[in-house]
């Protein structure tokens, strides 16, 4: 297992535990992290000794989403730039969300854009009953399209119309009874809530959980094949929108701490 930049990796007794580890920016997510999860996400896949993996993160949030600085080079990429870019979060997404193993989210403080994304991948969502969710890319005249399947596969079309337009925040009992939280408990109450989960999963056969999961990916038609097909539009998507007129508008006007003028 290499060593990483932006993320800290505990192996113990089966079960591996994923921390993203740039706490100074809530967590945000830039090149580096998507290449750090994606890169130890890939070899849990293959790790043998590894029954469950809890992806956790460091601080006060567990993901603001974007980094800001990762979002400058937004604005003056080419649309092909921006699709290459998209294409690697697509990957951590799908690395995450196929993942041979049983995935477990630990969730405190913000969960934002590609936070939520991130959270809807997992198989068990774990939050502190005052963390705070948003889908809020439109927000800034973007969309949240490489996320979209995983975030409509958890809160429903209905839902996902909702909140892919308004990008309100909304609490963790909204997000509990929307489905994107499983389990939700105090932040004292966190760690028991998640090693309660881990001896469920120890207790079932580490081929059944496979098993179980493909089984679920295909009764809803969403193979792994299948989701490369899919990541293929909304990479084209969300790079089409960050080079239009709003989309940079909209980037503009939040790198310069402005509001854009719809």
């Amino acid at each position: 297992m290499q060593n990483f930049e932006t993320i800290t990796l505990d192996k113990n007794n089966g079960v591996a535990t994923v921390t993203m580890n740039r706490p100074d920016v809530h967590n945000a997510f830039n090149e580096v992290m998507i290449a750090d999860l994606t890169a130890c996400f890939e070899a849990l896949n293959e790790d043998k000794e590894v029954v469950v993996i809890i992806l956790q993160s460091a601080g006060q949030s567990f993901s603001a989403g974007a980094d800001i600085n990762w979002m400058k080079s937004m604005v003056s990429a080419t649309q092909d730039e921006n699709k290459a870019d998209s294409e690697r979060l697509a990957k951590l997404l799908r690395t995450i969300n196929f993942n041979s193993k049983a995935t477990i989210a630990k969730v405190q403080g913000l969960a934002l854009g590609g936070g939520v994304g991130l959270v809807c991948c997992c198989d068990i969502v774990v939050a502190t009953t005052d963390a705070k969710f948003g889908l809020t890319e439109a927000k800034l005249g973007l969309v949240p399209a490489v996320i979209s399947p995983y975030v409509v596969d958890a809160m429903g079309t209905r839902h996902a119309r909702r909140y892919f337009q308004s990008a309100e925040i909304f609490d963790s009992a909204t997000a509990h009874r929307l489905g994107v939280v499983s389990e939700l408990c105090g932040e004292a109450e966190l760690d028991e809530k998640v090693a309660k989960q881990v001896k469920f999963l120890n207790s079932t056969g580490p081929y059944a959980k496979e098993i179980g999961k493909k089984l679920v990916m295909s009764v809803v038609g969403r193979t792994l094949p299948q989701q490369k097909k899919l990541d293929e539009y909304t990479t084209q998507v969300i790079a089409a929108v960050r080079v239009s007129g709003e989309g940079q508008k909209g980037l503009n006007a939040f790198l310069n701490k402005e509001k854009p003028s719809w």
